[in-house]
């Protein structure tokens, strides 16, 4: 049975260092600043969660979370403050503080941030898939492509649906992140 994991005070934020139990608040954790696609927090670090991904994603009104895609992974979501649009199948979907979103594999989707002022996001997917060719794919979508959540063309490489957007830098968190 793991014991307690470490935990390194970072100058980005504090993030744990192997794998076991701990307790994190999101507001100590590592974030990292995407530019245009908002901000994550990092809860896992260097243990890498084997069976569940978890983040809590920041949008401002516009960002897009991710570029439209499907994994052969579920992925579930739940938004903790403010508004965002859920883009799936090709549909739009409103969403607002408490509105859970589940999407099982295959299913096509990405949420972008909306309204006046931020969203936080909570994230959780599934990780048996991930690795391979076999993950997913980012399919062309005329709703995502409106709202700047599309990759230029389909593709399953990541490096090249994110290519137009800056990478990610490593960040402590920022008062206005989270409610």
């Amino acid at each position: 049975m793991p014991g307690e994991a470490p935990l390194d005070k970072t100058e980005h934020g504090t993030v744990p260092a192997a794998d076991g139990w701990y307790v994190l608040n999101a507001h100590d954790a590592q974030w990292f600043d995407r530019g245009p696609r908002g901000a994550v927090c990092d809860l896992e670090g260097e243990a890498q969660f084997a069976q569940v991904g978890l983040n809590i994603f920041v949008l401002g009104p516009g960002d897009p979370m991710s570029m439209y895609h499907w994994e052969a992974d579920q992925e579930d979501f739940l938004v903790l403050s403010g508004e965002a649009l859920l883009i799936v199948e090709g549909d739009e979907r409103p969403l607002r503080q408490w509105d859970f979103v589940h999407c099982p594999p295959n299913v096509s989707h990405t949420i972008v941030g909306a309204g006046d002022g931020p969203s936080a996001i909570l994230a959780v997917g599934a990780r048996e898939h991930q690795q391979g060719e076999d993950w997913g794919a980012y399919p062309v979508d005329e709703a995502a492509v409106r709202h700047n959540a599309s990759a230029e063309r389909a593709t399953s490489d990541p490096h090249e649906a994110y290519a137009r957007f800056p990478p990610r830098q490593p960040s402590r968190y920022r008062d206005g992140w989270l409610p």
